[in-house]
């Protein structure tokens, strides 16, 4: 299992619930994960219930065996902080330049440099050590951008180790791009069963194919659960309107011992299993399309009751009990 896992997917298909399940699917059993986010939008903390995570590492939920989930939203700002005192020693200088608006001018500005402050400080937290030479986390789980845009993310440190030909900025990208094009990352790419979600995962993966950066599971979101079985479905296109009016009228169905009309409920409910009907089709297409991209595929329920906290261990623990974790 790779150690950085990053967890791309087009917008409202669930990618930062798909994460935060992973990363509590990781913990299990005495394992320890960071979670981290990377767009500023908090999606995180609301997620676990608790309050704005700020630019530090911090646990926000205790999985199954004990294992621990740490979080943490990167900063850009702060991130180039840490950046110019880790390689330059500006100290109190770095503090200087944020006051006078530098930092946001850098990060706003320069071509690429957010980017590679965001996944510069997740590949750190990968390779950290504590004194006796063991990782600090056996897992980072990356709530990544959207699959239109994952690929430059994640490769932008290419583009700037090609620019800055030597020196310690040309390092630190060729760091970062050891730890993402190898074993120890994996791309994950969250979907829906629809035709836009599945045609940009499939682009997506093109993309990260292209760049050579490592693909790992297609995780379709939010999956109905299946009412009608294929005898039912076939039942639905030929069954005969008059029988099943005579058949709820049998069962009491229709008010027909007040002299009720059984026969306006059957359209109706036919209409209802035709349209089931259409969108299971038009589902079982999609997973058709998704199996041909070569990769393996996992699927998460929609759960009735929405998502919370009791929903985001029950994701984890489907995704622990199809392997994904």
């Amino acid at each position: 299992m790779s150690r950085l896992q990053v967890v791309s997917g087009k917008g409202g298909t669930g990618k930062t619930t798909v994460a935060a399940a992973l990363a509590l699917a990781l913990a299990t059993e005495g394992k320890r994960t960071l979670l981290v986010e990377v767009e500023g939008r908090q999606g995180i903390a609301q997620l676990f219930e608790t309050e704005a995570l700020p630019y530090e590492e911090r646990k926000i939920a205790v999985a199954p065996g004990g294992g621990e989930v740490y979080a943490l939203a990167i900063d850009p700002e702060l991130a180039l902080l840490d950046y110019l005192q880790m390689f330059y020693k500006l100290g109190g200088a770095g503090r200087a330049l944020k006051k006078l608006g530098a930092i946001d001018f850098a990060t706003t500005i320069a071509p690429g440099i957010r980017d590679v402050l965001l996944t510069g400080k997740a590949c750190e937290a990968v390779r950290r050590k504590d004194r006796a030479g063991r990782f600090v986390y056996d897992y980072v789980v990356m709530d990544a951008p959207p699959t239109g845009r994952v690929t430059r993310f994640l490769n932008v440190n290419d583009e700037v180790a090609g620019l800055a030909k030597i020196g310690p900025i040309h390092n630190q990208a060729q760091a970062v791009m050891r730890v993402l094009k190898s074993p120890e990352t994996a791309v994950h790419l969250v979907t829906l069963l629809e035709e836009m979600p599945v045609q940009e995962t499939a682009d997506g993966i093109a993309e990260l194919r292209s760049a050579r950066l490592p693909v790992g599971r297609i995780i379709v979101n939010m999956v109905r659960p299946e009412v009608l079985d294929a005898a039912d479905l076939e039942l639905v296109r030929t069954v005969d309107h008059s029988a099943m009016a005579r058949s709820l009228s049998a069962a009491g169905l229709g008010g027909a011992r007040r002299g009720g009309n059984a026969e306006k409920l059957v359209d109706p409910l036919l209409a209802q299993a035709a349209e089931y009907a259409e969108r299971h089709a038009l589902e079982q297409e999609q997973r058709g399309v998704l199996g041909e991209l070569g990769l393996p595929l996992h699927e998460l329920p929609l759960l009735a009751e929405g998502m919370d906290l009791a929903g985001l261990y029950e994701l984890a623990a489907e995704l622990r009990e199809q392997e994904v974790s």
